[in-house]
């Protein structure tokens, strides 16, 4: 009985430092691109749309990622598409830093964000399945992860790209191939793991047509979308808004990233236990309605209230987590399918929201007038002033799924 017991414990350890270790890669790979855009920015020559369009077209890989990881999932199983996923991270790392030509680099970025999707399926699938208890609690800790190597990535990355090898500076791609490679480690670890098999027959499963009918879930697919690109979009634009709209330096901009994932990475760790006490859909609602409070009131505020960016954390760190322990509690026959469902639409108004940042912050500093010498500012206010808004829909479409919840007596 032990040594049975003995086994499971050994089983469950590798599962939670594969999702655990996968969470921290995966935190690195999405957040070391806040120092380096300028710079990419730079060298390509990029206008503040073309950036946008670059980041949204990325996305678009993770959003084609979602599509199919669910369906290879049943094929292969989580443990592949794990292997897979670090695989092709690890690969891109390889392909960016030889990439010298803007399509050769574009096709190597849309390739990380596609390893990127498959990651987070797999890793929200598994989360699902071996979290029966606790789960908003477990999810937010797992989760809290990934704001802990967000915290660092873009210190980490800053310091990597002045590192000089054998007279050899890293620079951007030589941070990118640095960090990337670090996907080896838990590729090592899931092969010798033994994940959890799909046991749910298909039969005893939820019909997509039957769940494309409810409205909780469109309703759960807004809150997810508005709070995940208010959440990413951070890690894009919070540096080059920092150094281009009050000239700071980039380890000072840097640094006020870092802070923001700091505070986004305790509040998972923190305050993801009282998801369960006080429900998941109050959650999203006051962490959500924080977070957009804080980003507006930085931006009206100007450089002096600039640690509210920072402090935005605390409350856009728990819809992602609280959202996928709504549905593994909500969908427990469906689960695979939701999640892939829901972060699959997420990943289009992701792609639309790298898009509409850089096309409004073009378009405001147009109309303002090129020669204005608060154009930039004024573009760049109202780029990030998105971000603020999608966090406040967040928010709103949170307090009308609560009261479409309570109607019903469906409350979570």
């Amino acid at each position: 009985m032990k040594k049975s017991l003995g086994k499971i414990n050994k089983i469950y350890a590798m599962q939670l430092a594969t999702i655990f270790i996968g969470f921290i890669i995966f935190g690195f790979s999405e957040n070391i691109k806040g120092p380096a855009i300028p710079r990419i920015q730079f060298d390509f020559m990029l206008n503040e749309s073309q950036l946008g369009t670059l980041l949204s077209l990325n996305a678009l890989g993770y959003l084609i990622a979602c599509s199919f990881t669910a369906y290879l999932t049943k094929k292969w199983g989580i443990k592949w598409v794990t292997v897979a996923a670090f695989a092709s991270m690890a690969v891109s790392g390889i392909l960016i830093y030889f990439s010298h030509l803007y399509m050769l680099f574009s096709a190597s970025y849309f390739l990380m964000y596609i390893g990127n999707g498959m990651l987070e399926i797999g890793l929200a699938i598994l989360s699902a399945r071996i979290f029966v208890r606790n789960t908003g609690m477990m999810m937010n800790m797992t989760h809290g992860f990934y704001g802990l190597s967000s915290t660092v990535a873009p210190l980490i990355a800053t310091g990597l790209m002045k590192v000089t090898i054998a007279g050899h500076t890293l620079d951007w791609r030589g941070m990118y191939l640095v960090v990337l490679l670090l996907s080896v480690i838990p590729i090592l670890i899931a092969l010798f793991s033994t994940f959890p098999v799909d046991d749910i027959s298909h039969e005893d499963r939820i019909p997509l047509k039957v769940l494309l009918k409810d409205r909780v879930l469109w309703l759960m697919v807004l809150v997810l979308t508005f709070g995940v690109v208010s959440e990413l979009a951070v890690g894009g634009w919070l540096v080059n808004f920092l150094e281009k709209a009050y000239s700071w330096d980039t380890i000072n901009a840097s640094s006020m990233l870092s802070i923001f994932f700091l505070c986004f990475a305790l509040a998972r760790l923190i305050l993801g236990p009282l998801t369960d006490r006080i429900g998941f859909v109050l959650s999203l609602i006051i962490s959500s309605g924080f977070s957009a409070l804080c980003t507006l009131v930085a931006i009206l505020g100007g450089e002096s209230v600039a640690f509210l960016f920072a402090a935005s954390g605390i409350g856009i760190a728990m819809i992602y987590p609280t959202v996928m322990a709504f549905i593994a509690k909500r969908y427990p026959k469906g689960s695979d399918t939701v999640i892939t469902f829901t972060v699959t639409l997420m990943g289009i108004g992701s792609v639309i929201g790298n898009y509409l940042i850089g096309g409004i912050t073009g378009l405001v500093k147009h109309m303002v007038g090129e020669d204005s010498p608060t154009s930039l500012l004024r573009g760049l206010q109202a780029g990030y002033g998105f971000i603020g808004l999608c966090a406040a829909l967040c928010a709103i479409t949170g307090l009308i799924l609560y009261v479409h919840l309570h109607k019903r007596k469906e409350v979570i």
